[in-house]
């Protein structure tokens, strides 16, 4: 396994690298050229309109009817590496409020939420960083189907994406895999193929528009799930990923489909608990904590989800 992770990581990492250098390298002019927004002879224009009128360039160029508000706040998000997605391309990513309207409610929500976790998970109560080697990986956790859970664990990428470090989200629910669809990424080989020792090609994807967000899909939904994770090779996985990342995301099947989650968990060292208000049951609520009760797994917190997903 660490000739492969060492090839497939390394592989991830450049892309994203290189994309962060591009974005932060750019003025907001060349960004709208690359968007298709701009030519070089408007941006003459604009920069002439923004020498007569004291504007700022953004402000010029949407004066002239060039671009739109939101054109320029893509440009100006790019440029301060703070990545969501361009008006065109967010049909393709329903589910990702964080990156489709990073200043609305819901992503200030998701947001609050992060800056918890950094401290409570990432960080002591000081939010000082943790001893190499001992940072934890977060298993998102729920007690039913419809909770939510993927739908958080989405978010809650992005938005520790938008941070600047590298956050990797990892799909572990082998039982009814979304990651891949949420963010458009191919699926043929992920987690259960190196878990199964029959990973053969790239399995950490990045994606495309957050240069610090990347993804180990499932791939190939395997009949033995459980068993998979309580190898001892997921665990020096897990150790593998927490060690090159700087926050590492697992996504969990729910709890009422068997025991992946807690398992996982165990492994992550820490744990988020995902119920849906005025839907989840308080009992299956309840179980669940029971489950994790005197274990090692950290519990970071458990939240109530009135949003979609």
């Amino acid at each position: 396994m660490a000739d492969l992770t060492e090839t497939d990581f390394k592989a991830a990492e450049d892309a994203g690298a290189a994309a962060r250098e591009v974005s932060s390298a750019q003025p907001i002019g060349a960004i709208l050229v690359a968007a298709g927004k701009l030519d070089a002879a408007r941006i003459e224009q604009v920069l002439a309109y923004q020498r007569e009128h004291g504007l700022r360039f953004g402000e010029a160029a949407t004066a002239l009817g060039f671009v739109t508000a939101d054109d320029v706040l893509f440009a100006l998000a790019q440029q301060f590496n703070y990545p969501y997605a361009p008006e065109a391309r967010r049909a393709s990513y329903p589910e990702l409020v964080t990156m489709n309207d990073p200043y609305s409610r819901q992503a200030e929500a998701f947001r609050a939420v992060r800056s918890q976790l950094m401290a409570r998970v990432w960080g002591d109560s000081a939010g000082t960083p943790h001893a190499a080697g001992a940072r934890p990986a977060l298993a998102v956790v729920s007690p039913e189907s419809g909770d939510g859970k993927t739908f958080f664990a989405a978010n809650l990428a992005v938005v520790l994406a938008q941070l600047g470090g590298r956050t990797l989200l990892v799909d572990g629910d082998m039982r009814g895999p979304r990651q891949h669809e949420v963010f458009q990424l191919r699926n043929d080989t992920g987690l259960s193929n190196i878990l199964s020792g029959r990973a053969d090609r790239q399995v950490v994807q990045p994606v495309p528009g957050v240069p610090s967000l990347y993804v180990l899909p499932v791939g190939v939904t395997p009949p033995n799930p459980l068993e998979l994770v309580e190898r001892p090779v997921f665990a020096q996985l897990l150790r593998e990923l927490t060690s090159r990342f700087d926050q590492v995301v697992v996504d969990t099947p729910a709890h009422v489909y068997g025991a992946d989650g807690p398992v996982i968990a165990s492994r992550c060292g820490a744990a988020l608990m995902v119920a849906r208000r005025n839907s989840s049951r308080l009992a299956s609520l309840q179980h669940l904590v029971s489950v994790f009760g005197g274990g090692a797994t950290t519990i970071a917190g458990v939240l109530l989800n009135e949003f979609s997903g």
